[in-house]
């Protein structure tokens, strides 16, 4: 299975701004990951799949979630992404979170809308 940041580009940084970050850790530069530009699904995308209704309450994460329905809490984040919430402070107890399914296809979907 893929990682979320399997087609990010790495940047070096080594901007001045930094410089007494980089002296204290003893290093000239970094490599940071770039932000990737997602696209939420086309609606060809969005109408070939099924999805699980879930109405949020106390106790509830995105990794909680995807651990039960992806049997891998590390993929938290598809499930934030195709609700367009993406942390759980954007959600209020009583709303309803959609668990897109299967979970080849939709991450799939995921890699194909990365900066399409």
């Amino acid at each position: 299975m893929s990682s979320r940041n399997n087609n990010r580009r790495i940047k070096t940084n080594s901007a001045e701004l930094y410089k007494s970050f980089f002296d204290k850790r003893g290093v000239r530069r970094i490599q940071q990951y770039m932000t990737p530009k997602v696209f939420p699904l086309s609606t060809g995308q969005a109408i070939s799949i099924s999805f699980e209704r879930h109405i949020w309450k106390t106790g509830d994460r995105y990794y909680k979630l995807a651990s039960t329905y992806y049997g891998n809490p590390a993929y938290w984040w598809l499930i934030a992404w195709y609700n367009q919430k993406p942390t759980e402070a954007h959600i209020m107890f009583g709303d309803i979170i959609y668990i897109p399914l299967p979970f080849e296809k939709i991450m799939g979907f995921y890699q194909s809308n990365m900066g399409r």
